[in-house]
């Protein structure tokens, strides 16, 4: 007996093989079936508008297991060569996936605020591909190794899109590079901090000295820091709000409790900072981003100062404060309250040039959601109101739509918001649509008109506190392939959360 059991025993071995084989075959199909509403991993996608570094061409590019395999130009096509899979788009545009550095998802701890699924959903809706998530507004906030892997839990098999994460940069880590190493080491992209309370009891605001320390600890890790950079001139002025001389329910009221002289005196102690990102100053390696900046004027002057000196150092702008004036909003409107604030129409005009410029060097959503409660849609307080703007799935097109009148190009749009946002989080392998790169890609339509209502599939948790609803945009979002797989087509979201977590290395 025993004989004949070793007799067997390379045959029963030779048939586990097979069968475990088979098995991981079945579940590498199941997985693709999951995560893909393409029943193939080999493709090709055809365009008449592909958008590449070198120009918008019309030909083919070639997907294969998650990656751009090749781009063909029209021209250039074997027509004796039969192409098997190709999804021609036509006269739709085919652009690498939008790259939002700036979003608050609120997960773990505020997940009735959005949370992973709902805002990774709207992302893959409105074309974004990767997201990078901010350390507040979530509960903890993540200032370090532990919290940060509370985050890649609650992301865990909850993500339609790639997720990032800064680290947040506080009073209380800042001091102890350790404790910044191992938030690093963990995988944080950068770290974010506020030069004013950020409405968060859990992350306090920074100075000067927080921030040059930072700055310090990243040199080492080439990684960015970014800034919330308003800074309260007198915090015992009350500029005549406080004693209810005016009317809470005015947006003019609360445009004066943040006047554009906030941003200029926190940029203004930046730029004594980024002059130690300078090739061979003390922090040569490390990186400034100024986040969501609104005043045009004396903000912006310094900014082009310190980078025509050789800081390093971007700035972005987002689309809320291209699209809206403060002339335009009525009283009671809370929907509109965000930090720093939306200026008048003069003010947007001088933005807009600084874009197109290149001043301003990239886009953000700054999708900054909460409750409708919390919104104070009820009763319209503008002093009381959360500040943010509820906007993550619409921002491509709003983008295009208010920038037709300026001849904002596709090559701008992708410049915007995929090609340096991809460079800020260090992802090489985003961004745009060449050879190697992952095949993250957003397929729209600029000339089709849609109303943002009630009847419109919207995807974020609370549709209702958007400022964007009620407006006519154009550009409408058709398909979005992340890493090769086709995660939303025409108002359907691949059937599992296939996002993978972003960690820096």
């Amino acid at each position: 007996m025993e004989a004949l059991l070793l007799r067997l025993l390379p045959l029963l071995t030779l048939l586990l093989s097979f069968l475990v084989f088979f098995y991981f075959q079945d579940s590498s199909t199941l997985n693709q079936k999951q995560c893909s509403l393409l029943p193939y991993q080999h493709y090709w996608i055809a365009s008449k508008r592909i958008v590449t570094p070198q120009g918008v061409i019309s030909g083919l590019v070639e997907v294969k297991e998650g990656k751009i395999a090749s781009i063909v130009k029209e021209e250039d096509k074997d027509e004796k060569t039969k192409l098997e899979n190709v999804i021609d788009y036509g006269e739709a545009v085919v652009m690498p996936g939008l790259i939002d550095v700036h979003a608050h998802l609120d997960d773990p701890g505020r997940s009735e605020w959005e949370g992973f699924p709902s805002g990774t959903k709207a992302a893959a809706a409105g074309g974004i591909t990767t997201l990078v998530d901010m350390p507040l507004n979530s509960f903890p906030s993540t200032v370090s190794r532990e919290t940060l892997e509370l985050k890649l839990k609650a992301a865990e098999s909850r993500i339609y899109v790639d997720v990032g994460f800064w680290g947040g940069l506080v009073p209380e880590n800042a001091f102890n590079k350790s404790a910044l190493e191992d938030l690093l080491n963990a995988g944080a992209l950068g770290l974010k901090s506020f030069m004013c309370p950020s409405g968060i009891n859990d992350f306090p605001m920074t100075n000067s000295s927080h921030i040059k320390e930072g700055l310090s600890v990243l040199a080492k890790y080439r990684r960015p820091l970014l800034v919330h950079a308003e800074k309260q001139l007198d915090p015992e002025a009350n500029l005549g709000v406080e004693d209810g001389s005016n009317d809470a329910r005015s947006y003019s009221t609360y445009l004066m409790t943040r006047p554009p002289s906030w941003e200029e005196a926190a940029i203004k102690d930046l730029v004594t900072l980024t002059k130690d990102t300078r090739i061979g100053a003390p922090a040569e390696g490390a990186h400034l981003h100024i986040v969501h900046l609104s005043d045009s004027s004396s903000s912006l002057d310094l900014i082009k100062e310190a980078k025509s000196g050789g800081d390093s150092l971007t700035v972005e702008t987002c689309p809320h404060y291209l699209a809206f004036s403060a002339e335009e909003i009525r009283d009671g409107d809370t929907r509109f309250k965000c930090s720093p604030p939306i200026r008048d129409a003069v003010n947007k005009e001088k933005l807009w040039n600084a874009l197109l410029e290149g001043d301003l060097d990239m886009l953000s959503s700054d999708h900054s959601p909460t409750t409708p409660e919390l919104k104070r849609l009820d009763d319209g307080d503008f002093l009381k109101a959360w500040g943010g703007i509820s906007c993550l799935q619409f921002v491509l097109p709003v983008t295009w739509s208010y920038g037709q009148k300026y001849g904002v190009t596709l090559e701008q749009i992708a410049l915007w918001w995929s090609e340096r946002p991809a460079k800020l989080a260090g992802q090489k392998l985003k961004g745009a649509i060449a050879i190697g790169n992952y095949a993250d890609i957003v397929v729209w339509n600029p000339d089709v008109d849609f109303d943002l209502d009630d009847d419109y599939p919207i995807y974020i948790k609370h549709p209702g506190n958007s400022a964007y609803m009620g407006t006519k945009l154009s550009g409408k979002v058709s398909a979005t392939f992340l890493r090769g797989n086709l995660v939303f087509k025409e108002g359907n979201h691949a059937p599992a959360a296939c996002g993978v977590p972003i960690l820096a290395k």
